[in-house]
């Protein structure tokens, strides 16, 4: 690259400059914080709401409605408890919001209702901290198979037997008397008849003091009946049994989340937790929320109403989750929190900006004069990075592009080939590995179905079509670096034969309008970048430059398998409800 050059400036003509810059910012920060503040609240007060709300959920909602208005005298949330499977028909009646679990939620008749997940309620299989066998149980996990044979069984198998010990003692299980519970439970370890066997307690109170004071015990209850609301750990002498997921016999390194509870509570956000023992409230709506005082209501429960949410038995949504939820619906000048607090944010950070503006042009200044016999200054730029942005990307025309990433292209024989676009191999990185299905395999639009590993860390890939798999790029099982080099040629993925082509690219986008929903999936990356650097240890990284944002080519290359699992989830995933 060619060297550049600086012109000197008088620095006359640059203070007189300083100054003029000052002036335009100081008056926007007066009208920016100066002007009157009640506008937005005001706005809140004359958009009185409905809230709908099945039997299960209407005391939560109840405290819910009830703080928040609290907090905005005047707000009206009118709070109707209804039948679950009326809930759709007011909605599209004219309803604005309502809460429901997840096992109503299944009464829901329409399909296309907007829903968010806002807390949970998570089963979890609970043992004495004290047990002899717990350094071989955390190492193997137990299996849904096996915990059904500990419960079920006529003959059950003993914690020794189990664990490959010597002895058989005998696994004293204890029940609770909740048919959630028990449902869930039965789901997990797939028995008809449910949870038959078993010492039955009334209440997770009354089960955890049973499992504390016997180092044989095992039961099930909600995590909230564990946590000590101290410390928000684990309550002294309990601890939760790991699930062996994928029955392999050992605890593998994606099933290894019961090491603290904050690692198991992102477990359960990003699909590590059987979903039989999950059980979402869900926000749902008969579209995105709008109405300021809807969007206001639902991000207070999402950030400060989680505190809540214990004192039922429900388990609050974890911090990064608690930002992925707000960008499905938070809209740029949407009120989200207190006028005061926003426009006082404002005034700071204007306050700041105009201190570094004039504080770097003086400084700015002083080198220029030290420099005037120089009347241009020549400098070589070094350690050249590669800066990627929508612009940068390579999007073929003709392919049919999908949100998950990918793209199709139906090829003259009726077959579609598949690939992954240029955005996810910019980002992440050279690939090491890829595990891919097989000819003749069905496969469904949205079912993930190819894994991109590179050293330990991996992305799942979901297909943009529905069909059967006719043939797979053998190429890749050798260089998977095909798939950086070349996603539209020699990294293709699979040959499918379609079975609903015609409705699934209705859903697809070709070049130039994928290109422009990738600018905002370039905005929607900067800031999951930015919150990864506030909230993690990874400040040190150089995700962008400071002028202009753009980003570095291969930016997550370098990080942990923690935040390639949050960029699965957040970029990658489609369903809202996971």
């Amino acid at each position: 690259m060619k060297p550049f050059s600086i012109t000197i400036i008088n620095p006359k003509v640059m203070k007189k400059t300083i100054f003029l810059i000052a002036g335009v910012l100081l008056i926007f920060a007066s009208y920016a914080t100066d002007r009157e503040l009640p506008d937005k609240e005001n706005t809140l007060l004359e958009n009185p709401v409905s809230l709908l709300c099945s039997p299960d959920m209407y005391d939560l909602a109840v405290q819910w409605v009830g703080d928040f208005c609290k907090m905005h005298p005047g707000v009206t949330i009118n709070i109707i408890n209804v039948n679950p499977g009326e809930i759709s028909g007011m909605l599209e009646n004219g309803a604005e919001m309502g809460i429901i679990s997840k096992g109503n939620e299944l009464s829901l008749r329409n399909n296309s209702l907007w829903k968010l997940v806002i807390g949970r309620d998570v089963i979890v299989p609970v043992m004495n901290a004290e047990n002899p066998f717990i350094a071989q149980i955390d190492q193997k996990g137990m299996s849904p198979e096996q915990m059904a044979s500990l419960i079920n069984n006529p003959h059950p198998q003993g914690w020794g037997s189990y664990v490959g010990g010597a002895g058989n003692t005998p696994v004293n299980y204890y029940v609770i008397n909740d048919e959630k519970i028990r449902s869930g439970v039965a789901e997990f370890i797939q028995s008809d008849q449910g949870i038959v066997k078993g010492h039955d307690v009334d209440n997770g109170k009354e089960l955890v003091q049973a499992v504390q004071s016997d180092r044989y015990g095992l039961g099930f209850c909600k995590l909230a009946d564990i946590i000590n609301p101290a410390n928000l750990d684990l309550i002294d002498g309990i601890r939760i049994l790991p699930i062996d997921k994928n029955g392999n016999g050992q605890l593998d390194y994606f099933e290894a989340i019961y090491n603290n509870l904050a690692d198991f509570s992102r477990g359960v956000w990003i699909g590590k937790y059987p979903k039989p023992l999950i059980n979402n409230i869900y926000f749902v709506a008969n579209a995105t929320p709008q109405n300021e005082t809807e969007v206001a209501f639902l991000s207070w429960v999402i950030t400060d109403g989680q505190k809540i949410l214990e004192s039922y038995g429900f388990s609050e949504l974890v911090n990064s989750e608690k930002q992925s939820k707000l960008d499905k619906f938070i809209q740029p000048g949407i009120f989200s929190e207190t006028g005061s607090q926003q426009y006082a944010f404002i005034k700071t950070a204007l306050l700041i900006f105009l201190i570094l503006i004039v504080g770097g042009a003086i400084v700015n200044i002083i080198f220029r004069i030290r420099g005037r016999k120089a009347k241009v200054i020549h400098k070589s730029p070094s350690n050249h990075m590669e800066m990627i942005n929508e612009t940068s990307m390579n999007l073929p025309t003709g392919l049919y592009y999908d949100k998950t990433h990918t793209w199709a292209f139906m090829e003259q024989d009726g077959t579609v080939k598949v690939g992954i676009d240029d955005f996810i191999q910019h980002v992440t990185g050279t690939y090491t590995k890829v595990i891919m299905k097989k000819p003749g395999e069905k496969i469904n639009k949205k079912e993930q179905i190819l894994s991109l590993k590179q050293n330990g860390k991996q992305l799942e890939i979901c297909s943009p079509v529905s069909g059967t798999i006719k043939q797979i790029n053998t190429s890749l099982l050798k260089d998977p670096s095909l798939i950086n080099t070349s996603p539209y040629s020699e990294g293709w993925l699979y040959s499918i034969e379609p079975s609903n082509w015609m409705r699934e690219i209705q859903f697809l986008r070709m070049a130039h309008n994928h290109r422009e929903w990738l600018r905002w999936e370039f905005i929607r990356l900067k800031d999951f970048l930015a919150a990864i650097a506030n909230g993690k240890a990874y400040g040190s990284l150089q995700f962008a430059y400071q002028e202009g944002g753009e980003l570095k080519n291969h930016v997550l290359q370098d990080m942990g398998p923690e935040i390639w699992e949050d960029f699965q989830k957040n970029f990658i995933d489609t369903s809202e409800l996971k």
